[in-house]
Order: C-alpha cells, then structure tokens, then sequence
C-alpha cells in the first residue's frame, strides 16, 4: 500500500511559523484534510490540490475520509492548527487506523507544529519558564465537573496554567467559574495574559490580573495564561522566574 497519511500541525495561523517538515508534508501531499478555517490559513501554499474541508465537530468524518483516501493510494495531509497531538487530530487518526487489520493500515507520519500556547507565550513574554498545566474548557468531551477540578488542582500546585477555548456563545460563564476557583487560590494581582489570534491576522495581547481578566475581550479564539504565585509584569511582558542567581 504506497498511500500515507502525514498528520500536520501547521502552527498558529502565519505561514513563518510553520514548520519546515510540516510544510514538506503539505508540499508532497495529493489531499489537503482539514477543518475549513485552518484550510483557509494555508490557501496560498495549497493550490492545485485537491481539498477537503468541513465544519466544527466534523473530526471523525474528516480522519474516514483520509484514511479512504491513503488507502487509495493517495497521500493525505491532515492539518490541525497548531500542534496536531494538542487538541488536534493526531490522537483520533491514531486510534482509527490501529484498529484496522494490519493490511488494511495506511502508512502514517506526524509533524509537530508550534502550538497556540507557544506562539502566545512567546507574545507576552516568558510566563512559562516554570512548570505548567493546558486545560481546554470545552465541555463537549470532558464533564465540565472534571474540567472544574482539573483547574482546581492545578491552582493547589501553583502551575502557570493555559486555558484553551475559553469561552463561546453557549460557555460564556465557564471562565468567570474558573476564575472563581483560581482566586481561592492565588492573589487578586496574580498576572493573566489574554492573547487573540496569535500568529494570525488582528493579533491582540492583553494583560490583566486574576481580578479583573473576565472584563476583556475573550472568545474561541483566545489564548488565556494565568500566572504562579512567582509571576510578574514588566515593561508590559509577564515573565515567570526559573529561579536563576544573577
């Protein structure tokens, strides 16, 4: 079977940030995968490929399609933003095609992309420099009680923590739930960088505190970082000590 599935996490948003395999990966490919936002951010280096993009909640039909298609011989490259093994693809594709006979299997190779947290961080500054914890709070696949004291232990142990999909049109209470939980934990002055659309178009950072952060703008696109007990902001940048002497 000469067909391949590469399984590319094509960073942020900005093509600079894209990774050299995985822009090999999209290079080589006959089939672009994706979801249709993250196929829209890559449109200028996809042309005269054939594509096949559908909506949100669409995973496992996308991952069918792909495998269909691999096992026709054809090489498919499915796009996740970011890092495709962060909340993307890698995992689901993963699982499909290792259950298949042996014979059945497609070959498959996964690039590691520069994620939303990595492009955000590097926005405000050095908030991760320490140990972190990344919480979505979509509550689609994850009970939104175990959400809730995922978020409550990682404040007991004092990590930096990240907090993916934060907040939409049927979530809109969750992040004021968390920020609840974290102030039982941490300072009202705690830092908060908010960064929307990093690494894309309309790019925005924000920096608050554990006190007023809900008060800003936040949505699908947004990238939450909370601070340690250690965190601090200067000159506009949230840094997070290591703890080095100098």
């Amino acid at each position: 079977m000469a067909g391949k599935i590469s399984i590319v996490g094509i960073g942020p948003g900005n093509i600079l940030e894209m990774t050299p395999k995985a822009r090999t990966m999209i290079d080589s490919a006959d089939v672009i995968v994706g979801y249709k936002v993250y196929i829209e951010l890559i449109a200028e280096i996809t042309s005269g490929k054939r594509i096949f993009s559908s909506g949100m909640r669409q995973e496992v039909k996308r991952a069918q399609i792909a495998i269909d298609m691999a096992q026709q011989n054809l090489n498919v490259a499915v796009i996740s933003s970011g890092d495709a093994g962060i909340y993307g693809m890698a995992g689901l594709i993963l699982e499909m095609i290792l259950d298949l006979p042996e014979n059945l299997q497609p070959k498959f190779e996964i690039a590691a992309g520069i994620s939303a947290l990595n492009s955000a961080a590097a926005i405000l500054g050095a908030p991760i420099m320490h140990d972190f914890a990344v919480i979505s709070l979509s509550d689609w696949m994850t009970p939104y009680e175990v959400i809730k004291k995922r978020v409550a232990l990682a404040a007991e142990g004092d990590f930096v923590i990240a907090l993916y999909n934060p907040k939409s049109k049927s979530r809109v209470t969750y992040i004021e739930d968390v920020q609840k939980i974290l102030l039982n934990f941490r300072a009202d002055s705690t830092p908060v960088g908010i960064v929307i659309n990093a690494g894309r178009n309309n790019e925005k950072k924000i920096i608050s505190t554990l006190k007023d952060f809900t008060s800003e703008e936040i949505n699908m696109f947004t990238l939450v970082l909370i601070g340690n007990s250690k965190t601090f902001v200067k000159s506009n940048f949230m840094i997070t000590p290591r703890g080095y002497n100098y």
